[in-house]
């Protein structure tokens, strides 16, 4: 779910920015003298939030210089170092400041006093600050998804009919077709209805459109509800949509199949929704 939040105090500034993602991902970017305390601030988040990109970005306010030390010991080396290959193999040239300060070794910078508690504080209040966001966004998009649940309804309640004379009409439909192949003395017609009816059955629709019926009711509860609902969602999606699939391989009336169609428009549309929600 997009979302911004921020927040700032004497010493530091945070922002935090979330999109959509079916999994949690953090990118915090701070600076490198800050960064023993990049694992405590990802646990803040992941404390807030289950699911979503979240973009976070942390700077202080105390524009001071890093200090450092000089490692003379290793400098000391170096220097003896190169003065010793450079008498043996009889080198021109001096050894100077230039050539120690390649050596990146030499300086180590001390890490500067950084007050936890008050960057802790700062990035609770922007990580809250984004949530506050994010819940308004969500009970608007559940108010969206309620909708298209209701459609969804709507169109189970319209195809249901269809599964009242659906296996008759399909057992008819086999009884002809046998009919038209097969020779009038090959006909048994005992063993045709047999055949016709158990094939009709394997055509029936009426469970598929019972188990639709359930899986919309346990989303709307699931809805009313609330609280980590995103990956429950996703599954029932999952299951209904394999049911309008299996619908959709059995039904062979022109009007169940415009009807499939929408149904399958409108879970893809609630899919693409359900990313949103955590």
């Amino acid at each position: 779910m997009t979302g911004f939040g921020s927040a700032s105090n004497y010493d530091f500034t945070v922002e935090v920015r979330s999109l959509n993602h079916r999994f949690i991902d953090i990118s915090i970017k701070m600076p490198p003298s800050m960064s023993r305390h990049e694992i405590p601030l990802r646990n803040i988040i992941k404390e807030l939030f289950q699911r979503g990109r979240f973009d976070v970005f942390v700077s202080t306010k105390t524009d001071t210089a890093v200090p450092f030390t000089i490692n003379k010991k290793l400098a000391a080396h170096i220097y003896s170092s190169w003065k010793a290959l450079q008498d043996e193999l009889s080198l021109p040239g001096e050894i100077t400041i230039e050539t120690l300060s390649g050596y990146r070794e030499i300086l180590a910078e001390e890490e500067p006093d950084v007050d936890a508690e008050a960057l802790y504080t700062v990035f609770r209040e922007a990580a809250a600050n984004l949530e506050a966001m994010r819940i308004r966004e969500g009970s608007l998009l559940i108010q969206e998804i309620g909708d298209r649940i209701a459609v969804l309804h709507d169109i189970t309640a319209r195809i249901a009919p269809f599964t009242a004379d659906h296996t008759a009409r399909c057992r008819e439909k086999i009884i002809e077709r046998l009919k038209s192949v097969l020779d009038k003395d090959m006909l048994d017609n005992n063993r045709v209805l047999q055949e016709a009816a158990l094939m009709a059955d394997k055509l029936d629709i009426s469970e598929e459109i019972s188990r639709i019926k359930n899986h919309l009711t346990q989303f709307g509860e699931i809805l009313r509800h609330g609280n980590i609902i995103g990956k429950k969602l996703d599954f029932l999606l999952q299951e209904m949509n394999r049911e309008v699939n299996t619908i959709s391989c059995k039904a062979g009336d022109y009007a169940v199949s415009n009807l499939v169609v929408e149904m399958k428009t409108e879970i893809e549309k609630i899919r693409e929704q359900i990313q949103n929600i955590q």
